[in-house]
Formats: C-alpha cells, structure tokens, sequence
C-alpha cells in the first residue's frame, strides 16, 4: 500500500506506451512487426519494474533541512534556504515541492534538480507575505525519478513549520542608520536642509569649514584666538505618536497589502527611529472606538510593546470616531506631541466633519495627517480614452483625484500638515516629514 501512494507515473510512461500501442497496429498490416511488438512490450515492462525497484530501494534517502529568519517581514522579501543532501551511492534526479503557507497562494513551486553521488546542495528561495499573523509551513517533497523517468517515487521531508508574520523587521533596520547622518542622505532618505537648531547646547568646539557661522561663540573666540561655534544637539524627549485610523476605508489593498499594513510598517520605522533620536513614542488606535493606547515613552522594552501591539491590529468596518479620540487627547495627552494620523478621507463631506476636529488637537499638538493617493486612479486618469465610456470614467477619476487635493490644501490653510504619498512610498516620506521637524526644531 506504502508503494501505491508513494509510486507516481510520468508523461514519459505514457508516450513509451503509446509507442509500443502503435506498434502492435502496425503489426496487423505488417505481421513481422507484431512480434517486435510483443518484444518492445516486454522490455518496457521490465525496464518499469526495475526502475520501480531501484526508486524504493532502501538505500536511496536524503537529508532535507529549512532554514528561515526568527520572523518573517511584512510586505518585504524574506530569504529561506532547503539544504538537501543525497545520502545514496547513486545519482538522482529530482523535482522538489515546497508546501509553502496558503496565506501565499503560490501553487506552482517547483525546483528540478540532479543530484550526484553523496552530493548536497543549497536552495535559497524568497517569499513576500502581504498580511500579518501565523503562516503554517508544510513538509518538502522530492519526486525521485531515475535516468529512465518513467515513473518517480513521492520522497516526504518531515520538516513543519510555523513562522510569524510581523511588520517589517527588514525595514526597520534598513532605516535605521538614518537618524546616525545629519543630512539623511542614505537608504533614499532626501537630503534635509537644517533651518536652525534646537535649545539643547552640547558644547563649544572650534570652526571648520560647514558649521553654522550664526553659532559662533565670540566670547570663547576672543579667550582662545580662533574661531569658536556652539554645538547643539537636537532636543530629545519629545513625544511622538502614530495613530492609525483602522476603519474600513484602511482595508483598500495596493499590491496585496492593505492601506493599514502599510501604516503599521511605516508606525514601526518612525517609532524605532524616534527612539533612536532620544525622543518619547507611543502608539495609537482607533475605529468607532479606541483600541489600543499606548502612552509615549522610552524605556527599553517600549519598541517590543510597539511591535507586538501592531502585530495584532486588524480593520474594523465601522467608520472612524473622531470626537472619541479628540476627547481622549484633551484628558489623556496633555504635552505637546507629534501626532501621525494615517487615515484615508476620500470626500469633502467626510474632511468637513473632521476638519474641527483636527483644528481644536493642533491647537495643543503638532498634526500630521497622511493621505494615501490612489495608484490605480491615477494611471486610470491619465490614460486616452478610446470610446464614450472611457471619458466618463477618466472625467470620474479626474474629480476623485481633484476632490482630494482640495481636502489636502483646506487642510494645509488650516495649519495642519499633510502628507500626500504612494502605499509604497509611505515610510519613506513620513519618517522625513519627522526628521525635517526635527531638524527644525519644532518638536
């Protein structure tokens, strides 16, 4: 029975016996043929049932090992590895077959490979998970076959696995050495032209050429004959949130991920890179109701906390309560912040009903709303049109497109600060806007 579910015939098999079908059709017009037939027939049984034989030997084995990172990131590629090894005195072909997480939807993984005598080799292999939680890896599974390839035998590597999802790992260390180079010139940050400097003084130091002529020290000047600057570093300490509108409108998707898990990657990067700067950071989510409060600090686990709070977040489909979280800022949140608010306002009527809202927290706070431009919209729009349909639907896109940009420009008249970016560019361009203000001084 082990036999039957392991035993697996090949096209080959089949194009052999059609072969020898033919044959014994000829045989009939032709009698001499028919008895060649019958001597074909014999040797492609025989050379079946050897191979078959040789496959489940007890000899041929292999040792199949899976090497993975701790945790696998959001929205990234991450790289694992199959180390297999021939443990047989013969050489083998094979097709090897990941059971890979059903969370991928990848049906057609497959590596062809020969293997020689003892020989082992490594295969490394990437995967992009596109939603957060548990992936259920299955066992490797070789299909053996001999020179012959008749027919293959079914090889099961018991290695199951569970991995986690969590968001991005990789880009967070990717922009983490941002915060170590004063101009952000690394990893596509842009280069940051540095306004002022903040109140916090380091020390006196003497000029070279770049310093801040305006930070000349004429007092230590004139002690030590030489030109002497104040050195400032930038004010730590400062509390920093990211608040993550998780209504319904969140759960859009841009190349398989949601507008939220593109929130919940870029939260972690400013978060960590706050950290980094000195700066307090916490964490803040809401739809019709508050669901996690994470107050602004800086102790060590703090990031820990972070990162496994937005590990758990999901969309809910009520709409956003923003008089909720309005009301918890003015009782809970008394310092002066920065605030990150990644939301999604696709209507005038929407931005009028928040637009107080946002007026009465920037009052006390510093206000980033992120807006997320529709990538499909956009190219949609620009398109020629070729018939009566495709104008009405470009002229429709068109106003969504404009209805957007007049929200972004009431809401810069209003002295909040926006933020408009591709899902894709998001991180990016949000951990700017924190190190312009930073290096302005603002916070």
């Amino acid at each position: 029975m082990k036999l039957f579910k392991q035993l697996y015939i090949e096209n080959r098999f089949f194009y052999a016996f059609v072969g020898v079908i033919m044959v014994f059709l000829l045989g009939y017009p032709i009698p001499f043929l028919f008895n060649v037939a019958k001597v074909v027939l014999f040797l492609f049984l025989l050379a079946v049932t050897i191979e078959i034989l040789w496959l489940f030997n007890k000899n041929i084995s292999f040792q199949i090992e899976r090497t993975s990172p701790k945790l696998l990131s959001l929205g990234d590629d991450n790289t694992l590895q199959l180390s297999i090894k021939n443990l047989a005195n013969a050489a083998i072909k094979t097709r090897i077959i990941e059971e890979l997480p059903v969370q991928l939807q990848e049906r057609d993984f497959m590596i062809a490979q020969d293997f020689g005598k003892y020989e082992e080799v490594t295969f490394p292999y990437t995967i992009r998970p596109t939603k957060r939680g548990l992936y259920s890896f299955g066992d490797t599974i070789l299909f053996l076959s001999s020179k012959l390839g008749f027919v293959s035998r079914q090889y099961r590597g018991k290695n199951p696995m569970e991995m986690q999802v969590y968001p991005s790992i990789i880009q967070m260390k990717k922009y983490e050495l941002a915060h170590l180079n004063k101009l952000h010139q690394f990893l596509g940050i842009k280069k940051i032209r540095r306004i002022g400097h903040s109140y916090d003084f380091e020390q006196i130091k003497e000029y070279v050429q770049g310093d801040d002529y305006r930070s000349l020290n004429w007092k230590a000047t004139g002690r030590y004959n030489r030109l002497m600057v104040n050195q400032y570093q930038d004010q730590s300490a400062q509390p920093v949130y990211c608040i993550i509108d998780k209504s319904r409108y969140m759960k859009l998707p841009f190349n398989g991920m949601s507008l939220l898990d593109y929130s919940v990657n870029a939260s972690l990067v400013i978060s960590n890179t706050a950290l980094k700067k000195k700066d307090k950071t916490g964490l803040i989510t809401f739809s019709d109701k508050l669901d996690t409060v994470i107050k602004a600090d800086n102790k060590p686990h703090q990031l820990k906390l972070i990162l496994e709070s937005l590990y758990n977040e999901k969309e809910r489909m009520p709409e956003a309560n923003y008089e909720l979280l309005y009301t918890f800022m003015q009782k809970s949140i008394r310092q002066r912040s920065l605030l990150f608010l990644f939301s999604n306002l696709e209507s005038k009527s929407s931005m009028n009903r928040i637009l107080p809202i946002l007026k009465g927290i920037s009052k006390n706070h510093l206000v980033v709303v992120i807006f997320f431009e529709n990538n499909e919209l956009t190219e949609f729009a620009t398109q020629k049109p070729s018939e009566l349909k495709d104008i009405y639907l470009s002229v429709t896109a068109q106003k969504f497109i404009s209805e957007k940009e007049v929200i972004i420009q009431t809401m810069r008249q209003n002295g909040i600060h926006t933020i408009f970016t591709r899902p894709e560019q998001l991180t990016m361009n949000a951990l700017n806007k924190y190190l312009e203000f930073k290096a302005r001084g603002l916070i």
